[in-house]
């Protein structure tokens, strides 16, 4: 069904994603363990098979580069703002060096970290509680940015200043109903012309 992504896998970590889909359609499968073939019934298994069918994409079709908010990064970077990824997705750091993206933020916090230092998924705001502690920042001055529902639910719970969420599936109020501060289509909206520069980006109150 269109947004089942969105709703019950998109910004989990992997086998969170089967759990919740699977749950919604009633279906219950032993958990397995990570080892399990891609393909065996079991949680893990349909993981790993999701993840080899994701890497093959990569591998073959690189990644897609949302010129909006590589351009909200920049603008950060230049004025001195502290910048975290942070994903739930054990393959965030081959997307970033697909996308040669891997030198524009500070930190990665992504699921290898995150099963690292024992820190729950999201819609848990573990993953971004502990960005903030890396970098120095504490939430109340630090803005989430967010595409999935999952992970707009976790900057909500984290009490972050500011969670803007970028509705690239048609899923706008759903994001609003997560506890977006701000939903845009494109995260370059944030950003003002003035003088042939884009200004003010969104910042953490």
């Amino acid at each position: 069904m269109p947004g089942d992504y969105a709703r019950f896998v998109d910004g989990r970590p992997r086998y969170d994603g089967v759990r919740t889909f699977l749950a919604s359609r009633g279906i219950t499968l032993e958990d397995g363990v990570p080892e399990d073939a891609p393909g065996l019934e079991t949680v893990c298994g349909l993981g790993n098979r999701k993840n080899a069918m994701f890497t093959e994409l990569l591998a073959g079709e690189g990644v897609e580069v949302y010129e909006g908010s590589l351009a909200v990064v920049r603008h950060l970077r230049r004025h001195g703002v502290r910048c975290a990824v942070v994903s739930s997705s054990r393959s965030c750091e081959a997307i970033l060096h697909a996308a040669a993206l891997a030198d524009l933020f500070e930190l990665r916090v992504d699921g290898q970290v995150a099963v690292r230092q024992g820190l729950a998924g999201k819609p848990a705001p573990d993953t971004f509680a502990y960005a903030a502690r890396v970098l120095g920042v504490p939430p109340s001055r630090a803005v989430v940015v967010e595409d999935a529902i999952a992970g707009v639910e976790a900057g909500s719970a984290g009490g972050f200043g500011l969670v803007v969420a970028i509705d690239r599936s048609g899923e706008a109020e759903a994001l609003a109903r997560a506890g977006a501060d701000h939903v845009v289509t494109d995260l370059g909206d944030t950003l003002e012309h003035a003088d042939g520069d884009k200004a003010r980006p969104p910042e953490a109150r």
